[in-house]
């Protein structure tokens, strides 16, 4: 197995990833509440795992994914009473919203979505746990987790717990919180005129389950007491982890995960996302503003995972041309292909091809360095111009296709199908638009001195034109 290095956030720095269980990797990623569409925002955090499965099946591990469906709790509940809808058709309708966007955006499927209301035997059983072991307590019909009983809160956030109270009289009710709420947090919720006919029967009295127990008893049930790697947003480390690391180690005495990793907020035009700055993006926007779903991929996943990223229309747009420049890139080789002779390796292949493939590998498996793994992408395709493709062997364009169908196992967003390559829109600057119309006007008038300066100044900005009887043809350079 190749050596990949994570950063993992329980010990805030980066260490070599070793799996529990030989070649299999036990990993939980945190799914969606399902009271509204997915947003960009949370798409990031969804393709950022989907990048690490990826990148453990690059490194020949098998990946036993699973991820929660959240269709139980205060905002699904609120949501659904506002819409006046019973709850299950409620989340239903989000469930599968947020599931065609995964396949739209070529998110690799977990080995199961479980639902939180699917699993409610299951939190029963580890709350009733952690009662009789001295972790939890009733109060009134619901059971709070008491905090000063677990010694080593906070070890994953940061949170200082100097002034949690040992009082069972400071308890927090609902499911989210700030993180100068540091108390007791609840595990079953009793029920009240609020949830209607929602609730389940409990040795407590009827009631339902509080968020952070639901992806705990998940965890334990479809995967394992101790696991590989927990992912989610940086959101959710404080307080949803680090309860969920409460409740799990609590019970068993064990590590609920080895690696932690959590992935940055996305920001739209450097601020933050809310509805009341009417900055919130579904897919289905972007979609319907005409943007690809590669495109909405690739600008969601070229800034490291551990930073910030920074979401605008004019990025969104200029993503294209990348994804255009290695798609016609992949047309060219495959054309060459056909007239290249010779099946052994050049000196391109060995001072070339195997660098780039050496720095594409290496920044992957460098807590999965994304912007350095494209870099090797970009200047191999710099390194090919046309002359020396014309001197490669078969097996020099062979290993150069192998390489980028790799690279597409990694990114899932460039093409090798020759017609939707050719039928794919390509964005073009308003800039180079008015070059071109400036060649085309000086062609028209037989000036060709003109037309040829013009013609220079476009390849130098990374495009190629090609004069036909229908008139220009601009695409990306290789």
């Amino acid at each position: 197995m190749k050596s990949l290095y994570l950063f993992n956030t329980l010990t805030r720095k980066k260490e070599p990833f070793v799996p529990i269980n030989g070649s299999t990797v036990k990993m939980y990623s945190c799914g969606p509440t399902v009271y509204d569409y997915a947003h960009i925002g949370n798409l990031r955090s969804f393709i950022f795992s989907d990048l690490l499965h990826r990148v453990l099946t690059y490194c020949g591990y098998q990946v036993d994914l699973v991820m929660n469906i959240t269709d139980v709790d205060d905002k699904t509940i609120r949501q659904s009473f506002k819409e006046n809808i019973p709850l299950e058709n409620f989340t239903e309708t989000y469930t599968n919203a947020f599931l065609k966007d995964l396949e739209t955006l070529s998110i690799l499927k977990a080995k199961t979505y479980p639902k939180a209301t699917k699993c409610i035997p299951e939190m029963i059983e580890m709350i009733s746990s952690l009662i009789k072991k001295g972790f939890a307590y009733e109060k009134n019909g619901s059971v709070y987790f008491q905090i000063t009983s677990f010694k080593s809160y906070g070890k994953l956030s940061g949170v200082d717990c100097s002034t949690i109270t040992s009082e069972k009289g400071r308890r927090i009710n609902h499911d989210e919180y700030g993180k100068e709420e540091i108390q007791d947090f609840v595990l079953w919720k009793a029920h009240t005129k609020k949830d209607g006919e929602i609730f389940w029967e409990s040795p407590y009295g009827k009631g339902r389950p509080g968020w952070h127990i639901e992806c705990a008893a998940m965890i334990h049930r479809y995967l394992d007491k101790t696991i590989d790697i927990h992912t989610g947003g940086i959101d959710l480390c404080f307080p949803h982890h680090e309860n969920e690391i409460a409740e799990s180690e609590a019970l068993t005495g064990k590590p609920l995960a080895k690696f932690w990793l959590h992935c940055q907020h996305l920001l739209i035009n450097k601020e933050k996302m809310s509805k009341s700055l009417g900055n919130v993006y579904h897919l289905n926007d972007l979609l319907k503003k005409g943007f690809s779903k590669e495109s909405i991929r690739y600008s969601l996943i070229n800034t490291h995972y551990r930073s910030q990223a920074n979401f605008t229309f004019e990025e969104l747009k200029a993503s294209e041309k990348p994804i255009q420049r290695v798609n016609q890139f992949i047309v060219n080789l495959k054309q060459e292909l056909n007239l290249a002779k010779g099946n052994d390796p050049t000196d391109f292949y060995t001072k070339v091809l195997c660098r780039h493939l050496r720095k594409f590998e290496e920044s992957l498996l460098d807590d999965l360095n994304v912007s350095s793994a494209l870099a090797a992408i970009f200047e191999l395709i710099h390194d090919v111009s046309n002359k020396t493709l014309k001197s490669l062997s078969q097996f020099d364009i062979s290993s150069i296709l192998s390489f980028l169908e790799k690279s597409n196992a990694i990114f899932a967003v460039f093409s090798f199908d020759d017609e939707k390559i050719s039928s794919s829109p390509m964005i073009i600057s308003e800039e180079i638009k008015s070059l071109l119309e400036k060649r085309r006007i000086a062609r028209e008038n037989k000036n060709f001195k003109e037309s040829d300066k013009i013609r220079s100044l476009i390849e130098e900005k990374g495009y190629l034109i090609k004069d036909t009887p229908n008139g220009q043809e601009i695409s990306p350079s290789s």
